[in-house]
């Protein structure tokens, strides 16, 4: 299994990024996605997810309103939306893949799979 996130990059507060994340290796169908992100320092923390048909999502507080979770089955991808970025998003951003997900907060039950993470920097 293969998880390869991209898109990240430096963008100037109140900016966007879209960060895309490919799976490989695993029906993708089966799986609720997840990013997470890790500043510097600082643990691990969940940002975003959705269940396996892309039907139901979640957010961190912190995040609510300005990110969105979509995928595509299809092009086994799913995708990070970032919006109205502030300095404090800054971190590298991972994405996971959970099977069959269930529960309501299974995307902090532990993931299967990780994947590397793609480091998003934004300036104030």
């Amino acid at each position: 299994v293969q998880l390869q996130a991209s898109g990240g990059g430096l963008v100037q507060a109140g900016g966007s990024l879209r960060l895309t994340c490919a799976a490989s290796g695993l029906t993708f169908g089966l799986y609720g996605m997840g990013w997470f992100r890790q500043a510097p320092g600082k643990e691990r923390e969940f940002v975003a997810a959705g269940t396996s048909s892309g039907a139901n999502t979640y957010y961190a507080d912190s995040v609510k309103g300005r990110f969105t979770i979509s995928r595509d089955n299809a092009k086994n991808t799913v995708y990070l939306q970032m919006n109205s970025l502030k300095p404090e998003d800054t971190a590298e951003y991972s994405c996971a893949a959970k099977r069959a997900p269930y529960g309501s907060n299974w995307y902090l039950d532990g993931m299967n799979y990780w994947g590397k993470g793609t480091q998003v920097t934004v300036s104030s």
